[in-house]
């Protein structure tokens, strides 16, 4: 991939949102030949917008409202790996988790326990555990049990301030999460069923200086990206050695920074499945990143593959790329849009 050769064009502005779009999701079970691609979004208008492309004309329509539920701000929305539950987090300090029956969402658990406002949520690989965290510091653990019943099994505290996001590992059981206290923390189980944090990345091992607010992983989980207030995007690798099991829980080391790409707080990053990464900011812009093979004498580095100014007219709050190989990337931003985008290559 080299930059001269790839265009990013503008498919289609999804407008619908009264207030900014804080997040969005894509079902991972969507998006093959039978089954056309379908995300969801959500909003400071207190709503979940579900979205779906049309085949015959390629086209995106809002298929579903989900309101009267949330009080506030729907901050992150996240889909069970089977795609047939949506769990959405709220400042009204509530997760809700949404069960699609016959193409209509009902909510069919509301889960509570934070003190305010809840701000990202996560399901791990095999869709068994989901994670929350919140403006209280802390990030809880809950199990997924029969009936849709959801029990904690773990509140996790560590963290100083107001925790912006929690991802599981794409392929274990193992919780990551980054805050306003400018670390990412990861949290392991211990084989009694003990949760604990395994490692602290903060600024003395070439962490961030300023709010970490997301991470991302590559598709083989052996390199994670952070972005924050501070103006840059970490790469962070593990040895693959140790991570099979969490009783011998492999560190992540500070592989490299990139700055000076953005000029305003980067509050989003996501890493496609063939290997670019792309990131959304306050500047409005999006950038896009792939290794690059030159000078490997200090080992791997990331280079720029395109950029997009004036993106969106306003902050974008969230990048993410479509499931599979697609190459199809979908962006949330405070001007109340969705927009989706195709990285393609030039012919």
């Amino acid at each position: 991939m080299e930059d001269g050769n790839m265009e990013l064009k503008e498919i289609q502005t999804l407008e619908g949102h009264s207030d900014r779009v804080w997040s969005l999701a894509w079902n991972p079970a969507t998006g093959t030949s039978n089954n056309p691609p379908v995300l969801a979004s959500c909003s400071g208008d207190k709503t979940v917008r579900i979205w779906e492309q049309t085949p015959s004309n390629g086209l995106w329509n809002c298929k579903a409202v989900l309101d009267e539920t949330h009080t506030r701000t729907v901050r992150s929305c996240a889909w069970s790996p089977c795609g047939k539950f949506l769990a959405t987090s709220s400042f009204d300090a509530t997760t809700a988790i949404w069960e699609n029956i016959g193409g209509d969402f009902e909510c069919v658990s509301t889960l509570e326990g934070h003190e305010n406002e809840v701000k990202s949520v996560s399901w791990n690989a095999s869709g068994s555990l989901l994670a929350t965290c919140s403006r209280d510091k802390t990030v809880w653990i809950w199990e997924v049990m029969p009936g849709n019943e959801f029990e904690c099994v773990s509140v996790l505290q560590g963290h100083t301030q107001d925790v912006k996001m929690v991802k599981w590992h794409p392929t274990m059981d193992v919780l990551f999460s980054c805050s306003y206290d400018n670390t990412v923390k990861v949290w392991a189980e211990d084989g009694t069923g003990d949760w604990h944090c395994a490692q602290t990345l903060g600024e003395s091992n070439n962490g961030h200086s300023s709010t970490v607010w997301a991470l991302a992983f590559n598709a083989e989980g052996n390199r994670m990206v952070t972005c924050s207030d501070d103006l840059t995007l970490k790469i962070w690798k593990t040895d693959d050695g140790g991570m099979e099991s969490s009783n011998d829980l492999a560190s992540w080391h500070h592989l490299c920074t990139l700055s000076g790409y953005h000029d305003r707080t980067i509050f989003s990053v996501h890493w496609s499945r063939e290997g670019i990464i792309a990131s959304g900011a306050a500047d409005d812009a999006l950038r896009f990143f792939v290794e690059s093979n030159d000078g490997l004498v200090d080992g791997p580095s990331y280079k720029l593959l395109l950029k997009r100014e004036k993106a969106h007219d306003m902050d974008i709050n969230s990048v993410q790329w479509g499931p599979k190989e697609t190459r199809l990337l979908a962006s949330t931003s405070d001007d109340g849009t969705i927009k989706i985008w195709e990285l393609a290559t030039l012919t």
